[in-house]
């Protein structure tokens, strides 16, 4: 008799469901490659593999996706360990296959277990005989979270010296050393104070959700760049072994991922990247670690990620300290010690302080604030970046030691001359410094009255334009270069740009800004932002004023203006038109710019209103895009994924998701560029109605004919 269909069905899946129980006293060896125990489809396996934190033959036993560790019992092991599952019920990792003594437990000896099974969805569970789980994986988490697991307060993620945690009032907090709080983002509302009991859930669709018994429905806390796209992937929420937050990205048997969302944006600030003593900076787009000078040498020189010594210990030169400055650099202060060491002195006061006093760093706001930070804990996190507004001193053994150092020099008789050559080029130097500083002083006392003086400093300002940094004008300079702001060169949402000639007689394109909200040190901190985002297919910032109520942004002048006026152009100005190279030209231009905002700078940077009056073109129509980094900025590569809330843009290049209310990512500006892409190509608006496209938009129309294989009529 041949058995039905159906109960085949029933019988296959009666065996499948079966064969993933795993009974008490089964053993998984980490010498043997093929020993595993897995989930009902293979999605899932529970074995030794190598670790991935390690370069030697260090195995872990792990629940793994695509040979991606999503959890770990107890530490790494080598090839004699065994995770067994004793008749008592406990599964333990023991170092040999005889050993009694295990190096991790789950403790959950004579319970009532009577069986064990990896599920569909990575759950590692132990069950007793009815199938009720009495221990499980996703209630004891490691260092991630997958879809369908749920973390709670009493939920701790761990990797190495940091920790992440879920606080009663809803906040994600991420921890080094269980004590420094570097991150702490919540509702930041008055919703904080009545959830009960807090969840977090990472979607299948990428979405990091926030529950309570108080919510009618989940908040969305962040989103997975990639959320909602179809396909088997798995999307998983890890804590990083470099203190980071992220949610990745796994197709199903691809062996690869990809990050699709960061907590902390900006690497370099993460508590202890570089370890004690340590300075991170930015090599191109990625973190890097060094020390502060020559006075310092790596703990490790083959991990600078373990930060740095001190080559003569202070304890070692008592009455010889000195203070190594540090430009443009910082050392990390959060809660909890940033409550006990700020003090409202200057950057003098606050290198002098930390000098006569216990700390051993000290880092300066020169923001005018007057905010200085003493640092007396035997462990700082330093961070540089020409983008930082303030100066650090650290304490050190004199003499104080340049960095980058100078090449080494053999022999004590040629250290010894080096060192008496230094001292008689810095008192040369001091010198005629002195002499200088008396002269120019005397000279500006007596011209002080002239007319010629007041466009001295925008022209001693330019001097820092050379070396790249935004040049401060007073709004009287700027008043004047733009001859009271008379010849005016278009308008934009942010505001009227006008044309202006600077001191050193350098054309520029000044900026009244409009509805700028922030305060003089958001706006700085902006600034800085933007004028450190340098491509050559983005206008250039020469640099700003923000005097009183003035905020104004100076730019490099663009000879030809802006794109619309060569596309949009009316008969008489027909000699405007753009030939088919320079059209080519400027769209490859313009992806490249807006490709390296999103991609390629440190901090991303979603444009929200891509369109032709945004990119100028320069004597050579050259485009380059304008405006960028006035809307908010969001998280890259790996800091590239924050989301906008508020509506920005203008009609007609507005991506969908604005509309529909849905988060903004950079893909937002990807669609603004497809429209303008159409423009170029058409030379017509794309929600341009005519009885030529019977009406419809343009963009609509072009896409009927599109489908049509009417390309010459899209084209004109």
């Amino acid at each position: 008799m041949t058995p039905s269909p159906l109960l085949l069905h029933l019988f296959l899946l009666i065996s499948a469901v079966s064969a993933a129980d795993i009974p008490l006293g089964s053993t998984l060896y980490a010498s043997d490659p093929n020993s595993k125990w897995s989930s009902p489809n293979d999605t899932f396996a529970l074995a030794f593999t190598a670790d991935p934190t390690s370069s030697a033959r260090i195995l872990v036993a792990a629940i793994t996706y695509n040979n991606i560790s999503i959890w770990q019992a107890g530490s790494s092991t080598n090839s004699s360990a065994v995770l067994r599952l004793l008749p008592s019920g406990d599964l333990q990792l023991l170092p040999t296959s005889s050993s009694t003594t295990p190096l991790w437990s789950s403790a959950t000896a004579n319970i009532g277990v009577s069986a064990a099974s990896l599920e569909e969805s990575g759950n590692f569970i132990l069950k007793n005989s009815s199938g009720a789980a009495l221990w499980s994986t996703f209630d004891h988490p490691t260092d991630t979270v997958v879809p369908t697991q749920n973390l709670n307060v009493s939920h701790t993620l761990s990797s190495g010296i940091y920790s992440f945690k879920i606080q009663k009032n809803g906040n994600l907090t991420l921890l080094w050393n269980s004590t420094i709080i570097y991150y702490n983002s919540g509702l930041n509302s008055t919703m904080n104070s009545n959830l009960t009991n807090p969840t977090l859930n990472l979607q299948g669709t990428g979405i990091l959700t926030l529950s309570d018994p108080t919510l009618a429905t989940p908040l969305d806390l962040a989103y997975s760049s990639d959320y909602a796209e179809e396909g088997v992937i798995l999307r998983f929420l890890k804590l990083d072994s470099d203190g980071n937050l992220r949610i990745y990205s796994s197709a199903k048997d691809s062996g690869t991922t990809n990050v699709r969302w960061a907590a902390v944006s900006d690497q370099c600030q993460v508590y202890g990247f570089c370890g004690n003593m340590g300075i991170c900076n930015y090599n191109d787009t990625y973190p890097v670690c060094g020390c502060p000078s020559e006075n310092f040498e790596l703990m490790d020189p083959n991990d600078s990620r373990k930060g740095c010594k001190r080559k003569v210990e202070l304890l070692d030169c008592p009455g010889r300290e000195a203070m190594l400055q540090l430009d443009h650099a910082m050392f990390l202060t959060y809660q909890p010690e940033l409550a006990s060491q700020v003090f409202f002195v200057g950057i003098s006061p606050c290198r002098l302080n930390c000098l006569v006093g216990p700390c051993i760093a000290s880092t300066s706001l020169a923001d005018g604030s007057g905010l200085c930070y003493l640092k007396t804990s035997e462990f700082v996190s330093g961070y540089h970046s020409p983008a930082i507004p303030s100066t650090s001193f650290v304490k050190v053994c004199s003499p104080v030691m340049p960095n980058p150092s100078v090449a080494s020099a053999s022999g004590g008789t040629r250290t010894r001359w080096r060192l008496t050559a230094w001292l008689v080029v810095v008192v040369v130097v001091v010198t005629l410094l002195g002499l200088v500083a008396v002269e120019g002083g005397l000279w500006l006392w007596c011209f002080r009255n002239s007319p010629k003086f007041g466009g001295l400093s925008a022209q001693y300002a330019l001097l820092e334009y050379a070396s790249g940094a935004p040049v401060q004008f007073s709004y009287k300079e700027l008043l004047k270069a733009t001859k009271g702001f008379k010849e005016k060169l278009g308008a934009g949402g942010f505001g009227a740009v006008y044309r202006g000639v600077l001191a050193n007689r350098a054309v520029a394109a000044v900026k009244q800004l409009e509805g700028i909200e922030q305060g003089e040190k958001q706006f700085r901190m902006e600034v800085a932002t933007i004028s450190s985002t340098h491509h050559l297919n983005l206008v250039r910032l020469i640099g700003f004023c923000s005097e009183g109520r003035h905020r104004l942004l100076v730019y490099e002048f663009m000879k030809n203006g802006s794109l619309d006026n060569f596309l949009f152009t009316s008969a008489e100005q027909s000699g405007k038109h753009l030939n088919w190279e320079h059209r080519y030209n400027i769209a490859l231009g313009t992806a490249r710019g807006i490709t390296y905002l999103h991609e390629e700078c440190r901090d991303c940077i979603v444009h929200c209103d891509i369109k032709p009056e945004n990119i100028l073109l320069d004597e050579n129509y050259h485009a380059k895009v304008s405006d960028f980094g006035l809307a908010k900025l969001v998280n890259p590569k790996d800091h590239r994924y924050r989301t906008l809330t508020s509506v920005r843009g203008t009609r007609g290049y507005l991506a969908p998701e604005w509309l529909a209310n849905l988060p903004i990512t950079s893909k937002s500006d990807v669609y603004s560029y497809g429209m303008v892409l159409l423009e170029i190509v058409s030379g017509r608006r794309n929600f341009e109605v005519s009885a030529e496209t019977t009406h419809k938009k343009f963009s609509v129309w072009a896409y009927e004919e599109l489908e049509k294989g009417n390309f010459e009529a899209i084209c004109g």
